[in-house]
Order: structure tokens, then sequence, then C-alpha cells
């Protein structure tokens, strides 16, 4: 992972590819050399194109849904200490989120270049 590491209302975030999305955070308009990236589930390669989709994915893992925040998705796995917190928008789950799921599900979930 490169790029560039972003300070912006307290938050810090890496931006992989400084050109392609800018800085203040917003979207750009689609430009056919960006690449975007996809979360990919390992075993049946497939995308995840939707919330339901990776919610299927994540509870046959042994994720839970948590409901305490109403503006996100967050998944807790009993045995461990970890949470995935997602934007409610399936249209702001951007890389950062994705490499958060692929850290805590190793070997089952890849970010791929589209």
């Amino acid at each position: 992972m490169s790029g560039v590491w972003v300070f912006k209302n307290g938050v810090v975030r890496l931006v992989e590819n400084p050109g392609a999305e800018p800085l203040d955070g917003s979207r750009q308009g689609s430009s056919s050399n960006v690449r975007r990236k996809v979360l990919v589930h390992v075993p049946t390669n497939e995308v995840i194109t939707s919330y339901e989709d990776l919610e299927i994915k994540l509870l046959s893992l042994g994720w839970e849904r948590y409901y305490n925040d109403p503006d996100l998705l967050q998944f807790h796995k009993q045995s461990t200490v970890h949470l995935i917190s997602l934007p409610k928008d399936f249209n702001r789950f951007k890389s950062i989120h994705m490499y958060d799921i692929v850290v805590k599900n190793r070997n089952m979930f890849e970010v791929r270049d589209m």
C-alpha cells in the first residue's frame, strides 16, 4: 500500500492514488484511466456489490450485526475485539473500509483493481 496520508476533521486516512481522489474527499467525475477498487470474497471469487452480499458473507464467518449507531453498519466478532464500522450508504464504501475487512478476515477477502 502506498499513497498519501491526509489529516482532515480529526481523522487520518490513506489516499492510495492522490491523482485519482481529491484531498478534500469529494468524488470526481469518472475517468477512464482511474482504476476503482473492489472487495472480492476469495472462496467464491465474488465481487461484493452491496451491503446485503457483504452481510451474508460476514455472518457466515461468525460476525454479528450491531445496531447501536443509526449512521453506521457495524459488525462484531464475539471471539475478538474487532469491530467493522461502515458508512450506511454503500456509495460511500471506500478502499479504507475494504482493507479493514481484509485485515480482520485474513484469506477470505481481497481488494482488487477493477
